[in-house]
């Protein structure tokens, strides 16, 4: 188990979950099964974030283009989501959990959406740990939305086009109120965004691992976290710059 920096921690994680059906494929069984083992390493790793003190944790639960997919399979996920979500709940209440979605609520089966709708409703004044779904949720998808709303407030006078900004254009985002990931972890293997978060991963860390996501707990998490706690933040800077940064901070405010 690696030793882990807790003042080195990322604030956000991201995590794009990887390999349920080829974890299934590999032991011979149907794709939904990959997935239900997925769920539990959900939950492993949402228990290891509270645990450790991470403050915001989102997971790309269902793109745009998982609808693609074989119809079973998408209505045997949209199940185990709302089996996850009800059998979830009091463990989240008791853990002061607060649950988010980012996506497109069209096209959401209703029984899901409303038990989707409930548990983030339940849980909108927790702040231990912010657990956001990607959910119905595609990147460019996300900034056509956003262009979309800040064309509508320019025609209607509620914004000049001279104030737009970065920070103004992340308001209209599903994200916006929460900070950017500073670490997404890609499982399975493969070295790709794949339409997630991408305007808010501009400066995030990439961990990609070979492990399949059923096979992704605590212990591959923290060895992402440890691999995170080696890496030089810069975000365009020297490191002399960064440097001298974090001695001018450290100065400023002595223990």
């Amino acid at each position: 188990m690696p030793e882990i920096d807790l003042s080195q921690l990322p604030r956000h994680v991201a995590i794009i979950m990887d390999g349920n059906g080829r974890w299934a494929k590999q032991r011979l069984r149907r794709r939904i099964m990959g997935h239900e083992e997925g769920a539990n390493s959900v939950r492993d790793v949402v228990q290891c974030c509270r645990k450790l003190g991470i403050s915001h944790l989102t997971l790309y639960s269902f793109s745009k283009e998982n609808w693609q997919r074989p119809e079973a399979e998408v209505s045997g996920l949209w199940h185990l989501l709302q089996k996850f979500l009800r059998s979830e709940l009091q463990e989240m209440v008791e853990k002061e959990i607060r649950l988010c979605h980012w996506g497109d609520v069209e096209g959401i089966p209703p029984e899901v959406l409303s038990e989707l709708e409930h548990a983030t409703r339940v849980t909108a004044g927790y702040d231990r740990l912010v657990v956001s779904l990607a959910l119905n949720y595609g990147g460019r998808q996300e900034i056509v939305r956003a262009a979309r709303l800040i064309a509508e407030d320019a025609l209607s006078g509620r914004l000049q086009p001279r104030d737009l900004n970065p920070d103004l254009f992340s308001s209209y985002l599903f994200s916006s109120g929460f900070p950017d990931p500073d670490l997404i972890i890609r499982t399975g293997g493969e070295h790709r965004l794949s339409n997630f978060l991408l305007w808010q991963l501009a400066y995030a860390e990439i961990y990609v691992t070979p492990t399949l996501w059923p096979d992704f707990r605590e212990p591959e998490l923290l060895l992402a976290l440890e691999d995170y706690g080696r890496r030089e933040r810069r975000f365009g800077k020297t490191s002399e710059q960064v440097v001298d940064e974090l001695s001018t901070a450290f100065n400023s405010n002595p223990r």
